[in-house]
């Protein structure tokens, strides 16, 4: 099979929930029926591609394995054709359907965008297309049991039974409790509700003259910080008055619970009936939408908004959410924002608010994670578990400051067997003489969290360097950290050298070894929950796109997840395809003096964010050097005017240019036991005059002048 063919699995069910399906066999067409989505992806699907129709749904019954009780994510492909024309519109394509009818049953690894585009680079992949094109039959336990889908649906899975048994008991109440969504039935539940207030002293609703309630207001009973036999009590009673099936669960664990204080999720204000009625609307089309039916996802948007911007939800609507399709959706409360800092950017804003968080906002961090969650290295593999994790981790982390502080309390002095690490923030590297403007280095900083590549280029000695090591610092998050590998490119850097490729070994044998960037890649994956860097100096000494490989594909951000994982050139067997990970970032150096440097190509620089480091004399400067060492500020001014005169002359010398001036690194390290002047002298003799020489070579003229306006003698 070919790893760069692509199949594409598309949609028919996307104009008035109406099935197309026949038209377009009839017709020998696919046509999108969107006007502004999925345009760029319909004109990219070539003459000759094969594609077939796709139905995506969940099941929970009749199905050909134990779910133990869980909907399951079904596919079910339509036809099979080949395109024979693309209009070109983004809109419709000519095919010669030539298997309709099929209604085959691909289970767990669906997708329910109208348009998927697959190729074989993983298993999960192949075993897709050879299923929907080839008649081949699905492995059904290696999906079970693959890590996304094993703590569901996986043998021996006694392990996470308690994080599960609660699960269908759930799931089977938000299906009764719909419902009520048409008013006329509410009467009955608001009878039912004030019953329950009455019998279990729930203080929030009794003696509130409520006449409607929303769904989740009415889950909140049992969910709420209450004893936990109260809270089974009152879930029995539910079951009963809505005929649940499922038993009431005995372990509560990993379920999100209300603040007793704020356990109402719409206002007793004259738009309660508003809100009410909203938040009816939302669970609805949450529950179809989970359902993995793509029509309801910009219902579920709008509604999500609406729900949010109202005054008494806040992030506790994902609670709700949560509630009624546990696999479906992720609580976002102040533990798993706090958990997901380390992988989500927009959670390390720890001052994020309800009103900065869209419905898009949710539903692309729900894709996110879904493709995180299939990646057997990442810490965890379904909303539950991550959810349960979350408040572990949260638990000890405030164990932790509970011990801290009766620590300082008892004036203990306690001997760490651990040695502590060196925190590094942005504020460490500007007190260490960074000299790049602040809003500089802020937008370094972001596009290297954005971009995951940057390269900073500069004449010699502008830091480069210097820098690059220092932003693996704050990217890590410590100093001196294990975390970032640095390694230098040159003339003779290989893909085998950098990747793999075959090395001899003591017995006179070739091996397969990994390189340094493989390695750090391995490294990464095995613990997602922390940040790596790579440091590559001089990155253009090299060959970049040979170097590389297929890698060079795999660097760009939006491609650092499992889906896209490639075939390596030299693969150990059975191995997988490989990717790289979003926590690893890759900083470049780069210097554009030097003229024996191989220029980078257009594929590489779109894959780097690119900085220019300029020579830095300002007040920085003069206010470090004043500060470390002992220079009079006339001293300082004196050499400072001598070198941007000197760079001002290199720069109007139409052979050079300012990318040949000279930086600041050669003049922020002087040695304490010399003059201020000697020491200046010693740096232009030793380190500039011979750079000087290299550049006017046959033009001693240039040469001298250059040499007179460095040491003074400028006329």
């Amino acid at each position: 099979m070919d790893g760069t063919k692509t199949y594409w699995f598309l949609g028919a069910n996307y104009t008035g929930n109406k099935d197309q399906t026949d038209r377009f066999i009839n017709s020998g067409i696919w046509e999108n029926g969107y006007d502004k989505k999925y345009l760029d992806d319909v004109r990219s699907i070539a003459v000759g591609d094969q594609i077939a129709i796709k139905s995506a749904y969940t099941q929970k019954h009749n199905l050909p394995f134990d779910n133990n009780g869980q909907f399951v994510s079904v596919m079910e492909i339509k036809a099979i054709g080949i395109v024979t024309k693309n209009h070109g519109d983004g809109k419709l394509l000519e095919v010669d359907w030539q298997q309709t009818n099929l209604n085959k049953k691909w289970y767990f690894y669906t997708n329910r965008t109208v348009i998927w585009k697959i190729r074989a680079n993983n298993w999960r992949n192949k075993q897709l297309i050879n299923f929907a094109f080839y008649d081949q039959p699905q492995d059904i336990d290696a999906f079970r049991n693959a890590p996304y889908w094993k703590s569901r649906y996986g043998d021996n899975n006694d392990n996470n039974k308690p994080l599960l048994e609660w699960i269908p008991f759930y799931e089977e109440i938000a299906d009764k409790l719909l419902s009520y969504q048409d008013k006329n039935k509410r009467l009955k539940l608001m009878t039912f509700i004030n019953q329950l207030a009455l019998e279990f002293r729930l203080s929030h609703l009794i003696g509130k003259d409520l006449h409607d309630i929303c769904p989740f207001t009415a889950l909140g009973t049992f969910n709420r910080g209450i004893a936990e036999e109260t809270r089974k009590n009152i879930a029995q009673k539910w079951a009963e008055f809505l005929d649940v099936k499922e038993p009431v669960p005995n372990s509560w664990e990993g379920i999100p619970l209300l603040n007793n204080q704020i356990s109402w999720f719409f206002t007793d204000s004259e738009n309660q009936q508003q809100e009410i009625d909203n938040l009816w609307d939302l669970y609805s089309v949450a529950l179809n939408f989970s359902n993995i039916d793509n029509n309801y996802q910009e219902d579920f948007k709008q509604k999500f908004d609406l729900a949010m911007a109202q005054p008494y939800c806040s992030w506790q609507l994902t609670n709700g959410l949560f509630w009624i399709r546990p696999n479906a959706y992720l609580v976002l409360d102040k533990a798993t924002k706090s958990y997901l800092s380390q992988y989500v950017e927009i959670f390390k804003n720890k001052n994020l608010r309800k009103s900065d968080f869209s419905g898009n906002d949710y539903l692309r961090l729900l894709d996110d994670l879904t493709v995180r969650f299939a990646d057997e290295n990442f810490p965890v593999h379904s909303y539950p578990e991550l959810y349960l994790i979350a408040l572990r981790n949260n638990e000890n982390a405030i164990l932790d400051t509970d011990y801290k502080a009766q620590d300082h309390l008892n004036n203990q002095d306690m001997t760490e067997s651990v040695i502590k690490k060196q925190s590094y923030t942005e504020e460490h590297l500007i007190n260490e003489g960074c000299f790049v403007d602040k809003q500089q280095l802020q937008a370094i900083l972001n596009s290297l969290r954005f971009k995951k590549n940057i390269i900073l280029q500069g004449p010699p000695g502008t830091g480069k360097t210097w820098l690059a090591k220092r932003l693996a610092n704050i990217i890590v998050g410590y100093k001196d950290s294990k975390n970032i590998k640095a390694i230098q490119f040159h003339p003779n850097m290989s893909y085998e050298d950098f990747i793999r490729g075959y090395r001899p070994t003591s017995d006179g044998k070739l091996a397969l070894i990994d390189g340094p960037f493989l390695e750090i890649i391995n490294q990464a994956r095995r613990d997602s929950q922390s940040n790596y860097v790579i440091v590559i100096e001089e990155i253009n000494r090299g060959n970049p796109a040979q170097i590389f490989g297929e890698m060079l594909t795999l660097l760009e951000a939006d491609k650092r997840n499992p889906n896209e994982a490639l075939e390596l050139t030299y693969q150990h067997q059975n191995e997988k395809g490989v990717f790289i990970p979003a926590n690893l970032y890759v900083i470049g150096t780069m210097n554009i003096a030097d003229r024996s440097l191989a220029m980078l190509d257009f594929a590489l620089r779109r894959r780097f964010a690119f900085y220019h480091l300029s020579p830095h004399f300002g007040e920085n400067w003069l206010n470090y050097m004043q500060e470390k060492h002992a220079f009079s500020p006339q001293q300082l001014r004196d050499i400072k005017h001598r070198i941007e005169a000197l760079n001002q002359y290199i720069s109007n010398d139409s052979s050079l240019g300012k990318a040949f001036t000279i930086g600041h690194s050669y003049f922020t390290c002087p040695n304490q036991e010399m003059a201020a002047q000697d020491w200046f002298e010693h740096i232009v003799r030793s380190e500039i005059e011979p750079l000087l020489e290299e550049y006017w070579f046959g033009e001693p003229e240039k040469f001298s002048d250059a040499m007179n306006i460095l040491l003074g003698n400028a006329q």
